[in-house]
């Protein structure tokens, strides 16, 4: 598992009804859906081609009582559980559960200093995760931190996971900085705006047709937030939410079937980053990544 270290290898749907969860993202991402429950644990795996992606689990009762909600949760991969859960109360963020041994393997849910929601996994138990297959379909693509202040946290996962800055040759470098893990760009970090209420981390699931996918989306009892948008290396994103209110992503080509654009009442979640993509001047190209 070495060459997982410090990247993502897991993630996990918390949600409020897991049958319905696992039919909507059967429709939009195109994965299968298997039920791997122990006596202990109801559990729902997600995969594709083969490959085992994520799973969905009820969110507990007592999250629900403290106001949790339905969220993706990306785990990244560690060699001391123990240590790193440590480090991450070190440096100023929070730990939710405790490092604790679990269907997936032993893990922890834990908080950076500006409260994003992440966890730590170590020696993942159901993931086969390969890290050059980033733009297969039905992976998880991109993964992209809506910070408080970039800026300032971007200190605090390279600490945490030696994650590096990526240069970008683009005229808004200055509002998106690309991050890599093991010398390959996996993500980004932008400042939020306003309108989204907490730091959060949104993880984009790769399609092989947008339109029909955004179609599902819709079919399905989900919403587009932000999108269709056309990036000018040619893929396509949207930004939207499931039916109990988890955010997630998409990205792929335009496919055959063609785009339905939302309209601009539709996005309320950031307004801004539609009128910067209006001027064919979206927040960044996302850059191609080895196959």
């Amino acid at each position: 598992m070495a060459d997982q270290f410090g990247r993502f290898a897991w993630y996990e749907l918390l949600t409020t009804d897991v049958a319905a969860a696992g039919a909507f993202y059967r429709g939009v991402v195109g994965w299968s859906v298997k039920d791997e429950s122990t006596p202990e644990l109801a559990y729902t795996v997600l995969g594709r081609g083969g490959a085992r992606v994520g799973g969905i689990m009820d969110l507990p009762e007592e999250g629900r009582r403290l106001g949790a909600t339905p969220r993706w949760i990306g785990y990244v991969a560690v060699d001391d559980l123990d240590g790193a859960a440590a480090q991450v109360r070190r440096l100023g963020g929070a730990i939710f559960v405790p490092p604790t041994d679990t269907n997936i393997g032993r893990i922890a849910v834990v908080a950076d200093p500006q409260k994003a929601t992440f966890g730590l996994i170590e020696e993942p138990t159901r993931a086969r995760w390969k890290p050059h297959g980033l733009d297969a379909p039905g992976r998880v693509g991109w993964h992209e931190l809506l910070a408080a202040d970039r800026n300032v946290i971007f200190d605090f996962y390279r600490e945490q996971f030696g994650w590096q800055k990526a240069d970008a040759q683009t005229e808004s470098a200055d509002l998106y900085q690309l991050f890599s893990a093991g010398g390959q760009t996996v993500g980004g970090m932008l400042t939020k705006l306003p309108s989204v209420a907490q730091p959060c981390w949104l993880h984009y699931f790769n399609v092989d047709d947008m339109g029909a996918a955004t179609r599902h989306v819709n079919a399905g009892g989900g919403r587009i937030l932000q999108g269709p948008i056309e990036l000018p290396d040619g893929c396509w994103i949207a930004r939207c939410v499931d039916p109990q209110g988890a955010l997630f992503a998409l990205q792929g080509a335009r496919g055959q079937t063609g785009i339905e654009r939302s309209s601009a009442s539709e996005v309320g979640w950031s307004a801004k980053w539609g009128g910067i993509a209006s001027q064919g001047r979206m927040v960044l190209p996302k850059p191609k990544r080895p196959l």
